[in-house]
């Protein structure tokens, strides 16, 4: 071929990378790797055998974890967990720092390894996976650097338990063990099976960083190896990436440990792209979002919602732009597409392809063994199975749509809401729709852009959690100081001769701003500490619980209200407890037998401090290496379920629900067991203070046989249970597993239900939301 020739055809010539000194590395262990233990390999167990992807060809034999393996790592890491706490920030920063540098040092050697373990185009490796592994401890060398000044009174988790998946196996270690480290952690990590080696070599390189021994344990192994690890006793937070139904069952796992949980799960994210926006970047974007890493991401924008009018003419210069896309050898630089990571995932893919309506435009012929070429399949309803069905590999989806309402509409349509991306020139459009898309990241005009500075994690079956930036520093600290301690408390019993006095009194429930008998017409009765009856509560069911739901998801406008006017509702149902204080207070002294008044004022106070605090917990700009803007906002969680605490029985519940609606959440509320009529009282002060119908609504019954119908209602977003110890939340935590909802139990929250920090309850009641709007031509 001559000069003349390459000229005309703008073909590439091959430009290999060189595997030979990953090869070497790997020769020199014999090719046959133990677990990393206390800062050295231990003598491999049962192997089992690493390819690569492309070739078919065995790169090592691994060994294949047992529950010894686990259990040594560890008692390894505890071992070193303390020693490390009490080093100072700046020395764990050095050590970070240090880290960095090494995969500077290393940088070739851990691209070419990740991609002949893994199977992606070493361009990606080098240029976009290495350097943001660097960054990561970089900038939690920072974070650890500053801890002790902007982290006052907290302290770190302790042990942690790291499960990361195949598609980016050196990035997700760092996403996890940068801020372990930071924070004071021990961290054991468990590689996905089909991609250990960049976690043995990056744990055999952190010896040279003067990281010590134990601090840093990898297991490698199956899923039975992940699954010893999460539930091991001695691990109090559990980091997990990887499959959706994988985590529902870590969280299953765990519940009622009291460990920490971070699940970053799967995604089906939709990409949007609107009649004005810039065609040809668009379809930049998408390949980008979509065939990056053979589509073997979570966050791959691989259900396409394109404005009807646009659409052929997108259509048209996305395939033109997909035959051009170079599929083969991951090794060769000019390669776009790599290996699927094994045959498993590619008969996977192909079997999804095989069943899709529609038409399917597949770019070109895949070369032989585990490859799959890009795929695009158009003219599917919103409905249709594969725009839900997450594909994980380069297969996109496509519908249309004709208004930004109804583009919405499509795009939050779907189990997941980890990513988003839009497409328009109009700012106006971008700002509007990006709040309301339902997804832990949006990206304006661009997609697949990340920093260790962001924070990144989803919604839904996509998990809950932050990774990156403070907020996912935050999720390996806790406060030094001791947690609130919950009392359970009996009811009242019945005495032996009653004192009926005046008329019945019988309170119902509070659903959809009205009073309601519950559905199963019972009631229980209630009783003074002086053996006085003071009323009936009713006693709520299923059905009750269903009804409070939906008139919690009916108000769904109460989140569109600005903080200023939630606000001045809230110190409007402070304005009117405090003029039923002295009924309020004598409530309270009858149901508990102690001087009410305290807990009056202190809730009035925890009104006013909700109130003045919903228009202040702000977002932030977040430092990263772009010319635009990555904004974190904090947005409602949605409805949240809260089963309040026996003791304090209106403090309690105002300060769960009222911190809940000062941020824009809905609430169906289980009041305090055994005295529930506070809270029924309270209903009154609500039903005279302006809040919309539904914003908040109250159940009384049993904690026992409520909280499963309440953790399991896939319509709600969140529970928080504060009822019953550690069984209920167990039975909580396990619920909540169908939809993935967050469940908290007063995590962050120390000393008496009066000397809490309000900021502690408005943290847990808003979702952190990461907006990336590029600027420039």
């Amino acid at each position: 071929m001559t000069v003349r020739d390459i000229f005309d055809a703008m073909s590439y010539g091959p430009s290999p990378e060189s595997p030979a000194e990953a090869l070497a590395w790997i020769e020199r262990h014999s090719a046959v790797f133990g677990p990393w233990i206390d800062g050295a390999f231990a003598k491999p167990g049962q192997t089992f055998a690493t390819e690569n992807p492309a070739t078919g060809t065995l790169l090592a034999r691994v060994t294949q974890g047992t529950e010894a393996d686990v259990d040594a790592a560890v008692r390894s890491a505890s071992r070193a967990q303390a020693g490390w706490a009490r080093r100072s920030g700046h020395e764990r920063a050095r050590v970070l720092y240090a880290l960095a540098r090494l995969v500077q040092k290393h940088a070739r050697l851990l691209a070419v390894l990740e991609t002949l373990d893994n199977g992606k185009p070493i361009r990606e490796s080098s240029d976009v996976d290495v350097p943001l592994v660097a960054r990561h401890f970089y900038y939690h060398a920072g974070l650890a650097q500053i801890l002790e000044a902007e982290n006052p009174g907290m302290e770190p988790v302790g042990v942690g338990a790291a499960v990361i998946p195949w598609n980016f196996p050196l990035l997700m270690l760092a996403w996890k063990v940068a801020p372990a480290l930071a924070a004071g952690c021990a961290v054991v990590l468990k590689p996905a099976e089909q991609t250990p080696l960049t976690a043995l070599l990056f744990a055999e390189l952190s010896r040279e960083a003067g990281l010590p021994p134990g601090v840093l344990n990898v297991v490698t192994g199956d899923g039975a190896t992940g699954a010893a690890l999460a539930a091991h006793p001695g691990v109090a937070k559990v980091a997990f990436t990887g499959s959706t139904e994988v985590g529902r069952r870590i969280r299953e796992t765990t519940a009622g440990s009291g460990k920490g949980l971070t699940l970053e799960l799967g995604g089906k994210s939709p990409f949007l792209v609107f009649d004005d926006a810039d065609l040809d970047s668009a379809v930049e974007g998408l390949v980008d979002g979509i065939f990056f890493n053979q589509g073997q991401v979570c966050c791959a924008g691989s259900r396409l919602l394109v404005q009807e009018s646009i659409a052929d003419r997108f259509h048209d210069r996305l395939r033109r732009r997909m035959e051009r896309l170079r599929v083969g050898d991951p090794m060769d630089k000019c390669t776009d597409v790599g290996a699927i990571v094994d045959r498993i995932q590619l008969e996977r893919i192909r079997g999804l392809v095989a069943s899709a309506e529609g038409e399917t435009f597949v770019a070109g012929a895949a070369p032989e063994g585990c490859f799959c070429a890009p795929t695009l399949i158009t003219g599917l309803s919103a409905s249709s199975p594969l725009m839900h069905e997450e594909i994980f590999g380069p297969v996109l989806v496509s519908t249309t749509f004709r208004t930004p309402a109804e583009a919405v509409e499509i795009a939050n349509n779907s189990r997941y809401g980890l990513a988003a991306t839009l497409w328009t020139e109009n700012v106006n459009l971008a700002l509007g729709i990006a709040p309301k898309l339902k997804a832990g990241v949006v990206w304006v005009n661009a997609t697949n852009l990340f920093d260790a500075a962001a924070g990144f994690g989803g919604l839904r079956e996509s998990g809950f959690g932050r990774e990156g930036g403070r907020e996912g520093f935050a999720e390996w600290l806790k406060p030094a100081a001791k947690p609130l301690k919950l009392r359970t408390v009996a009811a009242m019993a019945e005495p032996k001769r009653p004192g009926i006095e005046g008329i019945d009194r019988t309170a119902k429930l509070f659903i959809g701003g009205k009073q309601q008998r519950p559905d199963g017409g019972g009631s229980r009765a209630v009783w003074s500490s002086r053996g006085r009856l003071l009323g009936h509560a009713p006693q709520g069911n299923r059905k009750d619980i269903r009804n409070a739901v939906e008139a919690a998801r009916a108000a769904k406008g109460w989140a569109a209200t600005s903080a200023h006017n939630r606000a001045q509702v809230l110190y409007y149902i402070a304005e009117n407890l405090s003029a039923r204080a002295a009924e309020l207070a004598g409530r309270l002294r009858d149901l508990t037998g102690e001087a009410g008044e305290a807990e009056v004022e202190a809730a009035i106070r925890r009104l006013f401090d909700c109130a003045a605090r919903a228009d202040k917990i702000e977002g932030r700009v977040k430092p990263v290496p772009l010319e635009g803007l990555v904004v974190a906002l904090n947005e409602p969680v949605g409805t949240i379920g809260i089963l309040c605490p026996d003791e304090a029985p209106l403090l309690g519940f105002v300060s769960l629900v009222g911190s809940a609606i000062a941020m824009g959440n809905t609430v169906v509320a289980l009041p305090s067991e055994p005295f529930p009529l506070a809270a029924t009282d309270f209903a009154q002060v609500l039903e005279t203070s302006d809040l919309p119908a539904g914003v908040v609504n109250i159940v009384t019954g049993s904690h026992a046989e409520l909280a499963a119908p309440l953790a399991g209602h896939m319509d709600l977003d969140a529970v928080w249970c504060f009822s019953g110890g550690a069984g209920r939340l167990a039975e909580v935590e396990r619920g909540s597993a169908a939809n993935l909802k967050r469940v908290w139990s007063g995590r962050g929250l120390t000393e008496s239900w009066a000397a809490a920090d309000t900021r502690a309850f408005l943290t847990a009641a808003v979702e952190v939301k990461t907006v990336w709007l590029p600027a420039g031509e």
